[in-house]
């Protein structure tokens, strides 16, 4: 048996509740918990000897997420209806888009935005121009 095999198995009762991928959502609480204090042991440290740990454990989780929570799907719509309650704007707040009654008919789903309204919102959001598509 080789000197790291030796290591690995007496201490695998200590570290083996990290290295399971998660079967139930006890478990993928248990290695959220896990990564949170990894995290801030290792900090913005991408050199750190713990980050593969916490690339195993990032990995495992975004898979239960994925298949267990998946992310519903946006409308343009949704999405500017979301940015503009976090920046605090109102309909007349968005010249670009069109007048309020545009605005509202576009929120309201009867409307579609057109590529020049998607640019002008990704340009005045910051954002990518595929986050209104």
């Amino acid at each position: 048996m080789s000197a790291l095999i030796k290591q690995a198995a007496e201490h695998w009762e200590f570290v083996s509740p990290l290295l399971r991928k998660p079967k139930n959502e006890d478990d993928y609480d248990r290695l959220v918990l896990a990564l949170d204090e990894l995290l801030e042991i290792t900090g913005d440290d991408e050199s750190h000897p713990l980050m593969s740990l916490v690339d195993i454990i990032g990995d495992w989780i975004e898979e239960w997420d994925h298949k267990h929570r998946p992310m519903p799907e946006a409308s343009g719509a949704d999405v500017l209806g979301y940015l503009m309650r976090e920046h605090g704007l109102t309909q007349s707040d968005l010249p670009g888009v069109g007048t309020q009654s545009v605005v509202s008919e576009i929120l309201s789903g009867k409307r579609q935005l057109n590529l020049r309204q998607i640019r002008w919102l990704a340009e005045r959001f910051g954002t990518s121009v595929e986050t209104f598509i």
